[in-house]
């Protein structure tokens, strides 16, 4: 054997060795054989032993997480509620009810808004007739009031100054003792009691428009017949006088013997036969005369202009101009109405009872800028919960600008809760303050509400 392999051979039982000597200490020592013991019941197959899914191909669905959805507002009731009514009085007249239903005094205060225009005449209960700050021309009754426990107070006003015969609103809501937060709001609509019609005699058969146009329509068909018949006589001309001896030929079947010079006329002279018969000449057509032409052309078109501007009357009365245009994207028609009057549009019905922009009652507004306060009450019509945004929500100034709502101030007005994160529930109405910060010294004009993006809306005309 070569060297080398020899070498390979050695080197090679060398590290068997060294391999064998270093696994001699890990294993372990032989212990002694214990006592039979019985035999363990087998452990159950795991759960996921058992729950072993079955390969289908397709991804596994992810498990199911709880969804979070803010709750609806909920609703609770106010210890003070408010009643309205118009009273049936011929000038503008209302009967207003606060009750507390608490078992505890409650002090509020009564606002309740006057049309533009109007003013009050008579106010009970103490209330008086004031201007609210930062308003020139809308007015206002308030009182303050301290209910007693579980009682009804009735107040009542009368105005004056408001547009004969037109409904007046005046909505009226009672707030708490900061005059921001309503407990409760109501409205009502005076208007004028029917006057009943006096009783109007009839006129005689000959003074009725219908029997004198008929009389006048048989007068002219008298009177045009009768002119017909005496131009009809003219043209036919008189008729032949009755000579009693028989012209021409015929005398001579009369026994009258012809004479001379001709028997008949000048047509017979010199000949006694008759002459061949001459062909007719062919009678002229006749023509109706140009005035009656002209006439029943002039009764024509009489006839078909009076049609046509009828017709278009009748379309132009049936448009309805108090519609604001909308296009298809909208959802429904845009309402246009005053303070207190509830305008409905897909979702909700707005009510606006009051507008007032001043210091005093809110934190104070940044630079430049007044916050105007607005009281709404919102309804839901609609089977389900409803939410609303508040970028959605805008004032509208003189100039034509407007400004969304002021979130953070009207989370302050509400006491840090925030209106448009909590829906609206089903069938459900709310009553909340509205903040919305101006530039400028001009209040709003009119508010923008809708419950969407593509909501027509409603639009509140502030006085």
């Amino acid at each position: 054997m070569p060297a080398s392999r020899r070498h390979h051979r050695t080197l090679a039982v060398l590290v068997n060795c060294l391999g064998i000597m270093a696994a001699v200490p890990a294993l372990p020592a032989t212990a002694p054989r214990a006592a039979a013991a019985p035999p363990q019941p087998a452990a159950p197959p795991a759960a996921a032993a058992r729950a072993t899914p079955i390969p289908t191909g397709m991804p596994a669905a992810p498990p199911a997480v709880p969804t979070t959805k803010p709750a609806p507002i909920q609703l609770t009731t106010p210890p003070v509620t408010v009643a309205v009514a118009a009273a049936g009085t011929p000038a503008p007249g209302y009967r207003i009810q606060v009750r507390n239903a608490g078992p505890t005094p409650v002090e509020t205060t009564v606002r309740q808004e006057l049309p533009t225009g109007a003013r009050a005449t008579a106010v009970t209960g103490g209330g008086r007739a004031n201007r609210p700050i930062g308003s020139a021309t809308a007015s206002e009754v308030t009182w303050r009031l301290r209910l007693p426990a579980r009682s009804t107070t009735t107040l009542n006003t009368a105005l004056t100054g408001a547009a004969q015969g037109r409904p007046v609103t005046a909505p009226t809501c009672a707030y708490g003792t900061d005059g921001t937060r309503p407990y409760d709001c109501a409205t009502a609509t005076w208007t004028a009691p029917t006057v009943p019609a006096a009783k109007v005699t009839a006129a005689p058969a000959w003074r009725r428009p219908p029997v004198l146009l008929a009389a006048l329509a048989a007068l002219l068909v008298v009177t045009g017949g009768v002119l017909w018949w005496a131009w009809r006589r003219r043209r036919s001309g008189p008729a032949p006088a009755a000579t009693g001896t028989t012209p021409g030929p015929n005398r001579l079947a009369a026994g009258v013997p012809p004479v001379a010079g001709g028997v008949g006329g000048p047509a017979d002279r010199g000949t006694v036969y008759p002459r061949p018969a001459m062909p007719a000449t062919a009678g002229r057509r006749r023509r109706p005369p140009v005035w009656l032409v002209a006439g029943v052309a002039a009764a024509v078109l009489a006839g078909v202009v009076g049609a046509a501007a009828w017709t278009a009357t009748q379309r132009v009365a049936a448009m309805d101009t108090t519609k604001q245009p909308t296009s298809g994207a909208w959802v429904g028609n845009s309402v246009t109405g005053p303070l207190g009057v509830p305008l409905r549009e897909s979702a909700f019905e707005f009510t606006v009872y009051r507008l007032t922009c001043g210091a005093g009652t809110q934190p104070a507004a940044p630079a430049g800028g007044r916050q105007c306060l607005a009281t709404v009450g919102v309804r839901n019509l609609t089977p389900g919960e409803q939410t609303w945004h508040g970028q959605l929500q805008r004032a509208y100034l003189p100039g034509g600008n407007w400004v969304a709502t002021d979130e953070s101030a009207t989370r302050v007005a509400n006491l840090g809760r925030d209106v448009f994160a909590q829906p609206v529930a089903a069938g459900s109405r709310v009553l909340l303050p509205l903040v919305f910060t101006v530039h400028g010294a001009d209040p709003p004009k009119q508010l923008e509400l809708r419950s969407g993006v593509f909501s027509a809306g409603v639009r509140v005309d502030v006085p």
